[in-house]
């Protein structure tokens, strides 16, 4: 049997480790899958239960060098750790850069232009640099011994690797020099040194890494927002008393007392009392929704003003809330296809960095300066630190995790990441058409009733069609419950996709469908019957045929109104250059009407669901890439054969599984602004990479030519991977509309 977790990973520190974890782990008999975020320092692994454990999974991890356990989902608690991280760092940096001060002074005796500034004596003492650079090294530089060790003895190299090789050879070489001179009769002559290269490296690694973990915080902003929300208590009725609960023991079935100005803490219904709650965080709705009895109240939802009883309906975990977070978090969690580029050129990154050293080294020592060891060795530091690929491991995750943030603070869910990248690569947009253009809520326009009364007409298809949920059916319902208190039980329901339904009725066969079924089933239609339905469908309403015993019993006409917002979202999407296509079960007149009105010239009527898959696949084999857009129940086959499917709710009656991008609110202009957001975070993706790999490309030549102090290799290094993290924080002010 298959099972997903989410690992919490401690220790990963470039993209090589985040590789190194996931090759590994997906070697493991049993794994299917593996995704490791360097930027959220989360995994997500899938294996069979049957053949691996998860407990063997997070042992092989630490057997490799890291921390791995299971993500209890503590975005709080997580934060606060990294914040107790950030501190030691600071503390690390503050203590290495007061040591690193007498080294940096000494410098100025190396420049003509800095001689009018007195350095001490003691300073400039070789043994005294040494004294220095020790804690610097071994101390405070362990950790990056450590993790080279692990990456070493489980046969990969990482940044650190390269760490440990420059800043060794700097301090190490400058320590034969050191001790060699104390032999030397004549030491009035200064040696050249490198401990303030191994100390500036060090201290500006730890200056970079600082600010990118502080800026990697504001990263996960948006789901800390989420997470502030939840509540962990909430007011239980309890035997005619009120009492505190944790909200994580409340169970289906509990009744709470919900207060003025309280947050809802669980999904349920009302049971008794009125108010108004303040649903923004869910719908985008500014204005409070009246709550009376029999309504759904949604955890992290406001009370305004008035005390409800609340029946609880979801666990804590199953709350729309939580759907939210949890499909947050495993977008930010998985990779994008245009990761698959960092994660083969940090593949075999570090080796080639190492042999381009080793060919600087050889070149300056046997050809340009030849002999001079000193200044060789200069140019191979430079070379091991302006390399790192730290800023190419985060090119990718820091932009996913933002995009994927700010789209979440928008109402619009990604599933995974891939549709983060996929989505603003489609080409053509597939809409159905009810609750999607439309509101979904039709209302019986018209009726006609043949061989029995009204009441009897409406209480036989009230029955079968109370047992839908379909729009049209509600809107049947809806006008039968005017004239009909209670209906018979309905038995024997078949559902026909595309068509109708059919059940029996008090003994009797019933059928109620599109007049599409009749002619497919070459069932009676009378002349006069014809023109009706004709009539009715010209003016675009939706015409329900209903037969009793195979004879025909009546019309129902419903008619659906178009969103106020939908004419602007297909404007926006058509100039964004994408083509835009309705399909719909209706028939042809009622689409060409709603098509007319909201600007679609493509539309498809009295298509099934299984047709409008095969749509879809048309257009893809024509080299398309479609995006179906439906409420995620009747369009599932479309949605799942799309590239993307973009399941939109009606407020909060959210269809989170159906989609791999979710609308919380059933208007197309956020469709619009998930595609903006879709296409904003790859360009920042690419903006990243071209950073990343143009530094590399540049500034490697020119650490290899000697015009690269290793002290400024360690500066631009740093300063590399705050830029792309910086870079990506711009996503949380994309304009939308």
């Amino acid at each position: 049997m298959k099972e997903t977790n989410h690992l919490e990973i401690r220790g990963m520190h470039c993209v090589a480790c985040a590789v190194r974890i996931e090759k590994v782990v997906s070697k493991i008999e049993g794994v299917d899958e593996i995704h490791v975020n360097l930027a959220t320092e989360k995994g997500r692994v899938t294996f069979s239960n049957n053949r691996t454990s998860v407990s063997e999974i997070i042992d092989k991890i630490n057997k490799i060098g890291f921390d791995a356990k299971i993500d209890r989902q503590n975005n709080a608690q997580s934060n606060n750790e990294k914040r107790k991280e950030i501190t030691v760092l600071q503390w690390k940096l503050i203590l290495s850069a007061l040591l690193t001060l007498p080294l940096a002074w000494a410098m100025f005796t190396h420049f003509k232009w800095t001689s009018f500034i007195k350095v001490p004596e003691l300073f400039i003492n070789p043994l005294f640099q040494f004294a220095v650079s020790i804690p610097i090294q071994f101390i405070i530089g362990f950790q990056f011994y450590e993790r080279a060790w692990k990456a070493v003895k489980n046969g990969s190299a990482n940044m650190d690797v390269l760490v440990v090789l420059s800043t060794s050879a700097a301090f190490f070489y400058s320590h034969y020099l050191t001790f060699s001179s104390l032999n030397t009769p004549d030491r009035s002559h200064s040696i050249g040194l490198f401990y303030e290269t191994s100390a500036f490296i060090i201290t500006f690694i730890l200056l970079g890494k600082l600010l990118e973990a502080k800026t990697k915080l504001r990263t996960t902003e948006a789901i800390k927002k989420l997470y502030q929300l939840q509540t962990k208590t909430a007011t239980v009725y309890l035997n005619g008393e009120e009492s505190k609960f944790p909200v994580d023991k409340i169970s289906p079935g509990n009744v709470i007392i919900l207060k003025p100005g309280e947050k809802v803490p669980i999904d349920g219904q009302v049971i008794g009392g009125n108010s108004m709650i303040d649903e923004s965080l869910l719908t985008g709705e500014s204005i409070p929704i009246e709550k009376d009895i029999g309504d759904f109240v949604y955890a992290g939802t406001i009370n305004q003003n008035g005390i409800l009883k609340i029946k609880v309906t979801k666990r804590d975990s199953e709350t729309t809330l939580s759907q939210i977070i949890r499909i947050v978090e495993e977008a930010q969690a998985a990779k994008v296809p245009i990761q698959q580029i960092a994660d083969k050129v940090t593949g075999i990154f570090v080796p080639i960095v190492i042999t381009i050293a080793m060919v600087t080294f050889v070149a300056w020592y046997m050809i340009f300066q030849p002999g001079q060891f000193n200044e060789s060795l200069e140019k191979v530091i430079a070379v091991l630190i302006i390399a790192c690929p730290c800023a190419v491991g985060l090119a990718t995750p820091t932009s996913v995790m933002v995009g994927s943030g700010r789209a979440a603070q928008s109402g619009i869910l990604f599933k995974e990441g891939k549709f983060l990248e996929l989505l603003g690569k489609s080409n053509i947009i597939v809409l159905d058409k009810t609750g999607t253009i439309t509101k979904g809520e039709p209302q019986v326009t018209d009726i006609f009733v043949e061989h029995l009364s009204e009441n009897e007409f409406f209480e036989v298809i009230g029955a079968i069609e109370s047992t839908s949920e379909h729009p049209v059916a509600r809107a049947i319902v809806k006008e039968a419950k005017k004239r009909i208190f209670f209906f018979p039980n309905a038995n024997q329901i078949l559902s026909i996709p595309g068509y109708g339904i059919q059940a029996s009725v008090n003994g009797k066969k019933v059928l109620i469908s599109n007049p599409s079924y009749f002619i497919k089933n070459k069932l009676y239609i009378s002349p006069k019957t014809e023109r009706e339905i004709k009539r009715l469908e010209q003016e675009g309403k939706t015409v329900m045929l209903v037969s009793i015993n195979s004879l025909f019993a009546g019309i129902i006409a419903v008619a659906d109104e178009i969103k106020t917002t939908s004419k602007t979202a297909v404007s926006r999407l058509k100039q964004m250059g994408l083509e835009v296509i309705m399909l719909t079960g209706d028939n042809g007149n009622s689409a060409m009407t709603i098509a007319k009105k909201v600007g679609i010239e493509k539309y498809r009527a009295e298509v099934t669901p299984q047709d409008k898959a095969e749509i879809i696949q048309k257009l893809q084999k024509e080299g398309n890439r479609v995006v179906m857009v439906g409420d995620g129940i009747n369009d599932a086959p479309a949605l799942t054969v799309a590239n993307v499917g973009v399941a939109i709710g009606t407020g909060s009656d959210i269809a989170i599984e159906s989609g791999d991008v979710t609308i919380i609110k059933g208007d197309l202009n956020w469709l619009v602004d998930a595609i903006i957001i879709s296409k904003k975070t790859i360009t920042n993706i690419k903006q990243n990479f071209l950073w990343a790999f143009l530094y590399n490309i540049i500034m490697v030549p020119v650490a290899m030519l000697g015009f690269l102090a290793p002290w400024l290799a360690g500066a631009a290094m740093a300063f590399s991977s705050v830029s792309v993290v910086s870079n990506s924080l711009r996503l949380k002010r994309i304009k939308l509309y």
